[in-house]
């Protein structure tokens, strides 16, 4: 009777030991997923990738005006499809369920491609006000702007690669020069690019704007009654900023760095003649440069926002250092470019 009662008790305390070292084999290979799921995609060579796909088309030899940026556009969303992890915002399983910063690197990623993608619809692509707008990207515009994170029916994946699908439809027909199907067009023109510089001024200015928010030691406890309501009537942010919730904005603008830093890159090649007729490249040369320091590798686990002069680097406040340097090389295009 006795040895029953141990062999049961050997028994149920196997299960249990088996049942603890699942949990713990489950909680590892969920950790490992979640910093290789979690690492920020590393930048490419916009002129490999267009170069590669006009291998696959069989279209070398021919890479007009407007390729490369278009190319640049489609790789950049087919990144946030198929980086480690795929695209995380609308999972609704771990590990991607439990990831915080990816989804904000994700949508600033997006944000910056919407604009491109409009840009090239309703400028780039168009001779002027009065012309028809070019049937591929007036599909492949809208569906950039599915929402971004829908998991199912339909999954904004699907949605995101009909609009790669789109674009390279665009970028076969940039490359006919006669034929049943109509020519495609892109214009490097000074108007144009002017025109998409007012967008990324604002999108710069806001995010530079929300950054410096998150440094909490300008506001709460420490401002009057008649200061903080100068700062609510203003749209300032008077509520102390989260420990878990300071990424979030830096997160944001890491990846509107990287997803704008190749569109400048883009658009120093394909608007070449035209930054060179008004010397403008060294200023999209700055613009470049302020975000590549923006992208800078972290070292630290977590995202600190320490004190100005505290034992604690400030990264909302270095990441704002950046783009404010990159908006103002941005003004000083915008100007260059409405010149006569």
């Amino acid at each position: 009777m006795a040895a029953n009662e141990a062999l049961n008790d050997l028994k149920s305390k196997g299960i249990l030991w088996g049942f603890g070292v699942f949990v713990l084999i489950v909680l590892a290979v969920l950790l490992f997923l979640g910093a290789w799921w979690g690492s920020e995609p590393k930048q490419f060579n916009i002129m490999d990738e267009a170069v590669k796909r006009a291998e696959e088309t069989h279209t070398t030899e021919n890479m007009p005006i407007g390729y490369v940026y278009t190319n640049t556009l489609a790789h950049i969303a087919e990144v946030l499809l198929h980086k480690s992890g795929g695209y995380i915002t609308n999972d609704v399983a771990p590990p991607g369920v439990f990831l915080d910063n990816v989804p904000n690197w994700e949508y600033g990623a997006l944000v910056m491609l919407r604009d491109a993608t409009t840009a090239l619809r309703n400028h780039f692509a168009r001779d002027q006000s009065q012309s028809a707008e070019d049937p591929d990207l007036a599909i492949a515009e809208p569906y950039f702007y599915y929402e971004h994170n829908s998991w199912a029916l339909p999954s904004t994946e699907a949605e995101y690669q009909k609009g790669i699908d789109s674009l390279h439809k665009y970028m076969e027909r940039l490359q006919k020069y006669g034929g049943p199907v109509k020519k495609a067009q892109f214009y490097s023109r000074a108007d144009n690019l002017w025109q998409y510089t007012e967008v990324v001024i604002k999108r710069l200015g806001g995010l530079s704007t929300r950054l410096s928010a998150n440094d909490s030691s300008n506001y709460g406890p420490g401002l009057t009654k008649l200061e903080q309501q100068a700062a609510q009537e203003k749209g300032t942010p008077v509520a102390k900023v989260t420990w878990l919730e300071i990424d979030d904005v830096f997160y944001e603008a890491r990846g509107a760095s990287w997803a704008l830093l190749h569109i400048l890159r883009a658009i120093k090649h394909d608007f070449a003649d035209i930054l060179l007729d008004k010397r403008a490249m060294r200023t999209v040369d700055i613009m470049i440069k302020a975000l590549e320091n923006a992208l800078t590798p972290i070292l630290s686990p977590m995202i600190l926002n320490g004190s100005g002069y505290g034992i604690f680097a400030n990264y909302s406040l270095s990441m704002a250092n950046y783009i404010a340097r990159a908006n103002a090389a941005a003004l000083d295009l915008r100007d260059i470019m409405n010149r006569g």
